[in-house]
């Protein structure tokens, strides 16, 4: 999602720096040479400038709204990888959808405590290949910091990327990670019905309607806002997900009879990260610890996390 909002940004005339570190090492060449990312359709706009890992000061120099899009078990390593560099820096804002695995810890806690400045978190409905070509797309940022959520919503905001906001930034974190599970159950009943020659339209469309009131339960069980959840950064994300993401083509692999870590790794090899995987099991434990009754996402965790077969994902239901 990185370049793809480099590619945003730069379209609607904002000057835009992308930063790769030695773990982008596959794809920066491409990005340097041919200025395009292998996984979207658009190219980078001449204004975007491309760095590589040794060129990080110069790459952060000047720049007052810093872009972390780092998946979230690698947020820390990142934030201390470029903290020293980001003294022009005033804003963060974090891509990333899930939670920190070891602590738990939501992406503006992560970034918060070790960059010392004001975190802005973006959800909703924004697949990185419809981003990047410029194709309409509707996002929610959150934030505790009002006026860090005033200027990257004036930042961000375009004819194509439309933003809105919310102070509910602890509702929209775990939005983000709840539409994971709720993502990869989506995919393991396709793949289910798939094995069968049948769309199971009506399964899926129950499921999904579970799906949100599981992540409403949720969002207002560890503090946030329920109505989060019947909006752009719950429902919303979870649609467009369940529809096209990473998490729904992984579970459609496991529907489809796909061994769990044999299907995460397949989509590794393929520069596909699922954080949905880490997803499932923060989901559950919170919801254990909270004492909430989430049967869907119950079932995904079982199925990805202790081997149960996919077809406990329909139990669910019941």
């Amino acid at each position: 999602m990185g370049t793809a909002l480099a590619i945003s940004l730069a379209r609607k005339g904002e000057q835009v720096t992308l930063w790769g570190s030695e773990f982008d090492a596959r794809v920066l060449p491409e990005l340097i040479e041919k200025r395009s990312h292998p996984a979207l359709p658009a190219r980078l706009p001449d204004q975007v400038r491309v760095a590589g890992p040794d060129e990080l000061e110069q790459a952060a120099k000047g720049a007052s709204i810093g872009v972390m899009a780092a998946h979230s078990a690698g947020a820390r390593s990142l934030a201390k990888l470029v903290g020293g560099a980001l003294d022009d820096v005033r804003i963060v804002v974090s891509l990333a959808k899930g939670l920190e695995p070891e602590t738990r810890k939501r992406m503006t806690e992560v970034y918060g405590e070790e960059l010392g400045k004001p975190v802005v978190a973006v959800g909703g409905p924004a697949l990185a290949a419809e981003v990047a070509e410029g194709l309409p797309c509707t996002a929610v940022l959150g934030s505790e910091d009002a006026e860090a959520l005033r200027q990257t919503k004036e930042a961000f905001s375009s004819d194509s990327y439309l933003v809105h906001d919310t102070p509910d930034c602890a509702g929209l974190e775990y939005c983000t990670t709840a539409k994971n599970v709720g993502a990869i159950a989506s995919g393991i009943v396709e793949g289910l019905g798939a094995r069968r020659e049948q769309a199971y339209k009506n399964a899926r469309s129950a499921l999904f309607t579970q799906a949100v009131h599981e992540m409403a339960a949720f969002v207002e069980g560890l503090g946030g806002r329920r109505e989060t959840a019947f909006g752009l950064a719950g429902m919303g994300d979870l649609l467009v997900t369940s529809l096209g993401g990473r998490n729904r083509q992984y579970g459609e692999m496991i529907g489809s009879g796909a061994d769990p870590k044999h299907a995460e790794a397949d989509m590794k090899e393929r520069g596909m990260t699922v954080e949905g995987t880490e997803s499932a099991l923060d989901v559950y434990d919170l919801a254990k610890q909270a004492g909430l009754d989430l049967p869907v996402h119950e079932a995904v965790y079982r199925v990805v996390h202790e081997g149960a077969p996919p077809a406990e994902v329909l139990e669910a239901l019941r």
